[in-house]
């Protein structure tokens, strides 16, 4: 079973960077898709990106493409979040989610489409 840990994330200076990690120890989690999210407070969740599993192909938000790279690492089973030129509006919780349909179903944009969810990481972007 798959079991998400984050770290990574608090206290950034705008315009400064920060990436946050999403590990699993589940061999299976290397062939899983995994989406970032993030949710401001009084806001619903926001896709910020994913990867996929299957091709490696990446897709990204409008509101932080240009600024987020994710990348996944089979071997350390972690998948990263970078992103960088941060703002205040970037403040909020983020999550990473894997889902072993995900790829066949497309439907990395769509937090319904995950079943697993890290514990979440706070980020706070100061101006």
């Amino acid at each position: 079973q798959v079991h998400l840990v984050q770290s990574g994330g608090g206290l950034v200076q705008a315009g400064g960077s920060l990436r946050l990690s999403c590990a699993d120890s589940e061999s299976a989690f290397s062939t899983y898709a995994v989406g970032w999210f993030r949710q401001a407070p009084g806001k619903e969740h926001e896709f910020v990106g994913a990867i996929s599993g299957s091709t490696g192909k990446t897709y990204y938000g409008d509101s932080v493409k240009g600024r987020c790279t994710i990348a996944r690492d089979n071997a350390k089973g972690t998948v990263y979040l970078e992103m960088n030129n941060l703002k205040p509006e970037d403040t909020a919780v983020y999550y990473c989610a894997s889902g072993p349909y995900v790829d066949s179903m497309r439907s990395y944009y769509h937090e319904g489409g995950y079943d697993d969810w890290g514990q979440g990481s706070q980020v706070t972007v100061s101006s």
